[in-house]
């Protein structure tokens, strides 16, 4: 539940507001005479509060219950006991490097907090630090620019932090960086939510937050790269191996 808690302090005006139009459009049906009109009226109040536990639901799944920090199904892909360096992309939240760390000792890991993220000024990114605090050795970075020699990094994990770049030319600026500084053998690690059918039912017009497919597909063959692989982390997830 620690990261749902989050999940729930970052959105919880929205919450709060959701329930406010919930309890307000249900006591408006009890002042309309239109039998009609009062079924909608409790209809869409019955909506906002089960989208509103719907969400809440979906995101324990995904952030608590799901593999999405732990990289469990990377086993057979990467295996980090035996490659050199590796770079952790965030978004001002990392509920990652610490454990990679500490199971990994001789893995040279760079973390990277995306420069100007929208979250970087949201009013529960202290909180979510005080939960995860930020790696002491964390870097900022431009997405344009990554401070790392060529071909030297053989993986770079990108978990639920590359939606934050917003504009499509800077991701595949990044993208084209990320190949620059990548081994031959190497390896792009990108974990998001797309903006799909199922993330609008559970999350509503929160999927906006998110790309779309179409939308990575293009910036990572704009950049010269390939979608070797796309696996569910979840039914909210997707997990995108690049090369």
């Amino acid at each position: 539940m620690k990261i749902t808690k989050l999940v729930i302090l970052f959105n919880y005006q929205k919450i709060v507001l959701g329930l406010i139009v919930s309890v307000l459009l249900f006591v408006l049906s009890f002042w309309i005479n239109s039998g009609s009109a009062v079924l909608l009226l409790r209809i869409l109040s019955g909506l906002i509060i089960l989208n509103i536990i719907a969400s809440l639901a979906a995101s324990y799944v995904l952030y608590d219950q799901s593999d999405l920090y732990e990289l469990k199904n990377l086993k057979g892909v990467v295996d980090f006991k035996k490659i050199e360096n590796a770079i952790l992309v965030h978004a001002s939240f990392d509920p990652l490097s610490k454990g990679l760390e500490e199971k990994y000792p001789n893995l040279n890991l760079t973390v990277c907090d995306i420069f100007g993220n929208r979250h970087e000024h949201e009013k529960g990114i202290e909180t979510s630090k005080k939960v995860f605090p930020p790696n002491p050795k964390e870097i900022k970075i431009v997405p344009s620019q990554l401070p790392f020699e060529d071909q030297s990094q053989d993986v770079i994990l990108a978990i639920t932090a590359l939606h934050e770049i917003l504009d499509h030319e800077q991701r595949v600026l990044f993208f084209k960086e990320a190949k620059r500084v990548l081994k031959n053998d190497g390896l792009i690690i990108v974990s998001e939510q797309f903006r799909d059918v199922t993330n609008f039912i559970f999350f509503n017009i929160g999927a906006f937050h998110f790309l779309s497919q179409k939308q990575w597909k293009k910036a990572i063959s704009s950049a010269g790269l390939s979608v070797i692989s796309n696996q569910k982390i979840t039914p909210f997830a997707n997990m995108l191996l690049v090369k």
